[in-house]
């Protein structure tokens, strides 16, 4: 390999190029924001777009699309089956759980030590009222209530009640700027913002001015640092709407039809404004309704999910609020610092049978649980090896259809079973997986410990998932994207010699059209109803969905080849252990090179990656024969031993490219890891390419 050239020279020739890449869009100047991932796209961060960019378009409305949140397309209903089921209102299936579980346990949190309960007709109750409060404050139909800060049960309830008042919920990223904030509040006409903490009261208070549809700002957790006009703590806003008659609320909620606008995600990307998704009641009610009939593990009125990925994104929204009613199910609210090493606390406590997570959630857990296995000696050690080639095996030969491997039970009870209760799985039913691609190599180690993690692929656009695997014959293909959920189509447009095309969805879950964005919501959606998802994949010959790029990724070298880089950063990732990150390069140059980053600790407060390396490193590391245990000395004294590994590594990963083009020809180490704070990574942890090629401090590597 030879020498790749530095971060500053990379960036200064894709710029020359002008179609390279785009330089990266102004992020959040929030000091050390907190990381939290949620799940499918970038949220934005952005600039205050030019005057005659907000103007907004008239509302456009055919029998598929629409960008009036009051007139939504038809219902795309079949003929047979679950896509010909009636629709219902989010009103009317909350309506239907309360009937038949009012006195279960719907929410649950915990106010200092003890844990508080919310039953459903309570939560019922508080929504009722909540929508009154906002009623009160003027919020008019369709127009929004931003939603801003940690899950918590006023997160749902200001959520369920906004839409019961008739107007839309709006989640807004807690790393969110304030123009971000203005530009997102100015397009979805936001009149009541509700906020966590003082830290998100003051970007709506420096933009309060500057939006005439703004009547009040609510803050939910702790009491206000100071008096402020038409601002509110959540228990004196809940008291606004108490002399107002329920009836009111009951009659908004009767004339709502299911194909209007319930719910705006916005997202857009790693670059340009943010495009307001409008997600339908349908589109809300029957997706939970489908996840319910495909994992039929999923029992009404017994499961129990963890709630701490965030609902400004559909992942966290969909699961923790429209799934757990529609099944009944108890969400229980993990602390803020889940992410920094809480979680598996409130999973012990939770006991959840429903986890869905990132794949980074994943991947953390992976590295503590490997820090414990290479702690074990002798006969724990040589039990702990066997119990997991066991588990593996096991695992893999019931997606063939076989039996399971003599030794599998006896694995189970004396090494896996322990494994699922320190963790807090030992009641978990279903574990999932989305919002971006996970390692093979993490995939497997669950195998290994009997967590089977199941892929959920889809998009913000399709109400959240549309392909899955699940645990029974012919549905599961750790390889794979699983197959459509139920009463969801797929199908592949213009397929190559390969197969292989752009991935489109058809069903009930396809959103309605962006807010404001007749042309974005044109490109989306095709005259015949098909959802265009910029994915680039196959369907094999059972049936099961391959992501193998996305149109907007695709590297076009100099040459002309088209190369999808996903799976050659997979392959190099396999093939060097210790390596945290890779990123691909190659558009309208003549060869491929690479940026990579080593696996380092992590500051547990700011999430800013830090010096030393992690203990999986620098096992990794000293097994080569070096001594080095932080990523400076790594890089300043050019390590021999790693760095050999490195070239050694892409020299294996190259035998995997089906061409020369595809084989990595240079790489450069980057003395940091990626991270949110950084800005390299998104909200949802996926990698926000321009900001990487906005390195300053890359370093050789190679020979």
């Amino acid at each position: 390999m030879e020498p790749e050239q530095t971060a500053t020279e990379l960036k200064q020739s894709t710029a020359d190029s002008e179609q390279t890449i785009t330089e990266p869009e102004q992020t959040s100047t929030e000091p050390e924001p907190e990381p939290k991932p949620l799940a499918e796209e970038t949220p934005p961060e952005v600039k205050q777009p030019a005057a005659e960019q907000r103007v907004k378009s008239k509302p456009v409305r055919t029998k598929f699309r629409s960008t009036d949140p009051a007139n939504g397309p038809d219902i795309a209903m079949g003929e047979s089956g679950l896509s010909a089921d009636a629709p219902m209102t989010i009103a009317e299936m909350f309506k239907m759980t309360v009937t038949q579980v009012p006195d279960r346990i719907a929410l649950k949190y915990k106010s200092g030590d003890t844990w508080q309960e919310v039953t459903y007709q309570q939560y019922y109750d508080l929504t009722v009222a909540a929508a009154k409060s906002f009623l009160k404050l003027g919020l008019k139909p369709f127009h929004a209530v931003a939603i801003m800060g940690f899950n918590a049960s006023e997160w749902h309830i200001s959520c369920l009640g906004s839409i019961f008042a008739g107007g839309l919920s709006c989640g807004t990223y807690g790393t969110n700027n304030a123009e971000a904030c203005k530009y997102i509040a100015e397009d979805c006409n936001v009149a009541v913002a509700v906020v966590e903490d003082q830290k998100q009261l003051d970007k709506f208070l420096k933009i309060r001015d500057e939006l005439p549809e703004l009547k009040a700002i609510v803050q939910y957790k702790g009491e206000l640092s100071q008096d402020y006009p038409n601002v509110y703590t959540w228990e004196q806003f809940m008291e606004l709407g108490k002399d107002m008659d329920s009836s009111v609320v009951d009659d908004i909620v009767k004339t709502q039809k299911p194909n209007q606008c319930a719910s705006l995600v916005y997202t857009s990307g790693t670059t340009g404004t943010p495009k307001g998704t409008m997600l339908s009641h349908d589109n809300l009610t029957w997706t939970a309704k489908s996840l319910v009939s495909t994992y039929n593990e999923l029992v009404f009125g017994t499961d129990r999910f963890v709630s701490y990925l965030p609902l400004s994104h559909i992942a966290g929204q969909l699961a923790d609020i429209y799934l757990a009613i529609s099944v009944g199910a108890t969400c229980v609210f993990a602390d803020p610092d889940a992410l920094k090493g809480s979680l598996v606390v409130t999973l012990k406590e939770a006991q959840p049978t429903l986890f869905f997570g990132v794949p980074r959630v994943y991947e953390k857990m992976m590295d503590k649980m490997q820090e414990v296995g290479a702690s074990l000696t002798g006969m724990k050690r040589k039990l702990s090896v066997w119990a997991k080639k066991k588990g593996l095996q096991g695992n893999q030969n019931i997606q063939k259809n076989q039996s399971v491997p003599w030794g599998w039970s006896a694995a189970n009870m004396l090494v896996l079973k322990r494994v699922r209760e320190a963790l807090g799985f030992q009641q978990c039913k279903v574990f999932a997986v989305g919002a971006a691609p996970i390692k093979m190599e993490t995939m497997e180690y669950f195998l290994s410990v009997n967590i089977p993690i199941m892929n959920v692929y889809g998009m913000s656009e399709s109400s959240g998932p549309h392909t899955l695997c699940r645990m029974s014959p012919n549905r599961w293909n750790s390889a794979s994207a699983g197959k459509d959920m139920d009463g969801v189509r797929s199908k592949i447009l213009d397929p190559d010699a390969d197969g292989e095309g752009e991935i489109c969805f058809y069903g009930r879950h396809v959103f309605m059209g962006y807010l404001n964005n007749e042309e974005k919501t044109m490109e989306s959606i095709d005259d015949e109803g098909w959802l265009h998802s910029g994915d680039i994949g196959r369907i094999d010959e059972n049936g099961f969905l391959h992501i193998t790029g996305r149109i907007k990724e695709i590297i076009i070298t100099s040459g002309g080849e088209n190369i999808p880089p996903v799976l050659l950063e997979s392959n190099i990732l396999r093939e060097i252990p210790f390596l945290s990150n890779v990123m691909v390069v190659g558009d309208k140059r003549k060869y491929l090179t690479c940026l990579m980053t080593l696996k380092c600790e992590m500051d547990q407060t700011t999430g800013e990656p830090q010096d030393t390396l992690s203990p999986l490193a620098k096992t990794a590391i000293e097994q080569l024969g070096s001594r080095c245990t932080t990523v400076s000395e790594i890089i300043d004294s050019k390590d021999c031993a790693v760095f050999s590994a490195i070239s050694e590594g892409l020299e294996r990963a190259n035998k995997c490219a089906i061409s020369n083009a595809q084989k990595v020809q240079k790489w450069s180490l980057l003395d940091a890891d990626f991270s949110i704070p950084g800005g390299e990574l998104g909200k949802i942890l996926l990698i926000v390419s321009d900001t990487v090629l906005d390195f300053t401090c890359v370093h050789e590597g190679g020979q």
